[in-house]
């Protein structure tokens, strides 16, 4: 995403150690910054110019993007992680950076007892508006700065204004088709109830990354998105809910690595998970 990123922080936020039984102790957050950025080979010569920069950037990527956020329950502090994976196409349009997001699979952590999944149908709904990125110098190093582009999920209108918070509000869709409104999320807690929370969000992210000798553009991710909760199948995760975002710069990174053009299916990418990125994180 979105980093998407940065993308769907699921409800548990409202829910602590239900009937008192299966509880643990949260954990702490990982080590900060959750990996080391690359270094550059000795006698790589930085681009030249703006123009040098923006072809070098110019290509197609698997983009990898974890997005921290934090809550509070009666059990404590909910820390969790959504872990995104796409592609990305940078391609030099009129003189301009133009960067276009395509998301496949998202994935949740969490530090305490708790799973949750999103289904791909979900994650791929998710159509990013196309961007117009800064390349910029600072400091000897090249920049690129993704602005953000507010997309909707769940709920039709206009992303450029705040995201409704009514549960029925009439624009609320079945963006990922199973007949339900919005999108699900399916959610395990504490090993004694399953259920689902039914979301709309206004995704709002920023990208911040640097160059690499080794083609890479890594950096982290700014989250500002919105979410309602439509409903749930169980009335105790039916809350409102709008968790923010965690703010560590290290605990929120995007990995964009260079692929081939014909690797162009989800199922191509995730298969090749273990040889382009590293590890996602754990508590």
């Amino acid at each position: 995403m979105s980093s998407f990123s940065r993308l769907l922080m699921v409800q548990t936020t409202v829910v602590g150690c239900l009937l008192l039984v299966g509880c643990s102790s949260p954990k702490d957050w990982p080590e900060s910054p959750l990996y080391e950025t690359p270094v550059n080979e000795p006698d790589w010569q930085p681009p030249a110019n703006r123009e040098v920069a923006m072809a070098a950037m110019a290509g197609r990527y698997a983009n990898y993007n974890i997005v921290a956020y934090y809550g509070d329950t009666p059990n404590g502090p909910l820390s969790t992680f959504v872990i995104t994976y796409g592609f990305t196409e940078l391609v030099i349009e009129h003189g301009e950076l133009v960067e276009y997001d395509i998301f496949c699979h998202a994935a949740h952590k969490a530090n305490q007892n708790m799973t949750t999944s999103f289904p791909d149908e979900a994650t791929q709904a998710i159509l990013p508006r196309s961007a117009v990125v800064d390349v910029y110098e600072e400091d000897g190093e090249w920049k690129l700065w993704r602005p953000a582009t507010p997309t909707l999920i769940g709920i039709d209108g206009d992303p450029d204004v705040p995201l409704s918070m009514n549960p029925n509000d009439p624009l609320i869709n079945d963006a990922d088709n199973d007949g339900k409104p919005g999108v699900t999320v399916f959610v395990e807690l504490f090993g004694l109830v399953k259920g689902e929370i039914y979301i709309a969000r206004r995704e709002i992210f920023q990208n911040y990354l640097t160059l690499y000798s080794d083609g890479s553009l890594q950096g982290t991710v700014v989250d500002d998105s919105e979410q309602l909760v439509i409903g749930a199948s169980l009335s105790i995760l039916d809350a409102p809910n709008n968790p923010q975002q965690w703010d560590d710069p290290g605990l929120n990174p995007i990995i964009l690595i260079p692929i081939s053009d014909d690797i162009d299916a989800c199922e191509e990418l995730m298969a090749l998970r273990d040889a382009l990125f590293p590890a996602e994180p754990e508590f």
